[in-house]
């Protein structure tokens, strides 16, 4: 690795924490600066206005997530593989609520902000290829139903699996009802039913 490399490793993980710890909107370059011990120059060198270090954040914490949560080789048959993947999530909301939170200020943050989301939309893409892997071989070992269009049955289970955990990840209920059932129990019921739905029974 490169010194420039380095540095600019250095200063995503400094931003990374702080966006973590404090949400993307609160904090600034010159916070980033700060905690870095570098001047706020060299933030703009780098990365030449705020959103493009916010997408760095973000690929770093995709990849750290893929790596950690997304190896599915412990399953065996395709189904296994599914239902691992998806219960990676109440993993995920029970491990990594700061994370949740992140990505629901990034969703907001870029609802706003123009920016180059390619990168990122690869990264996306990685979590949908270990998807796929895991239902070929479910159609192959007969544990999985086809799905008709199974692009859409993933964009839809994982975004609404994904929008529940980032809802629970703030941990406040708003209506009385809220109270009544634990966040788990709702992360795990949407689960089984996305499961029930693949399960070739």
């Amino acid at each position: 690795m490169s010194i420039k490399d380095a540095k600019l490793d250095f200063i995503v993980s400094i931003a990374k924490d702080l966006f973590l710890k404090n949400g993307v909107s609160v904090v600034t370059i010159k916070d980033i600066a700060v905690e870095a011990g570098v001047g706020e120059a060299t933030i703009y060198r780098y990365f030449s206005k705020k959103q493009n270090i916010v997408v760095a954040v973000a690929l770093k914490l995709e990849e750290e997530i893929l790596k950690k949560f997304f190896k599915l080789s412990k399953a065996d048959t395709g189904y296994e593989k599914l239902s691992l993947f998806y219960n990676r999530f109440l993993e995920i909301f029970e491990k990594r609520k700061d994370y949740l939170k992140f990505i629901s200020e990034f969703d907001s943050y870029f609802s706003n902000e123009k920016a180059n989301l390619e990168d990122y939309e690869k990264g996306i893409n990685s979590f949908y290829n270990v998807y796929i892997e895991a239902y070929n071989l479910g159609l192959e070992d007969k544990t999985i139903k086809e799905i008709e269009n199974i692009n859409l049955f993933y964009q839809t289970t994982t975004h609404s699996l994904m929008g529940l955990c980032k809802k629970l990840a703030y941990e406040h209920e708003i209506l009385n009802q809220d109270s009544k059932i634990l966040p788990k129990d709702e992360i795990i019921c949407l689960i089984n039913i996305i499961l029930f739905n693949l399960k070739n029974l």
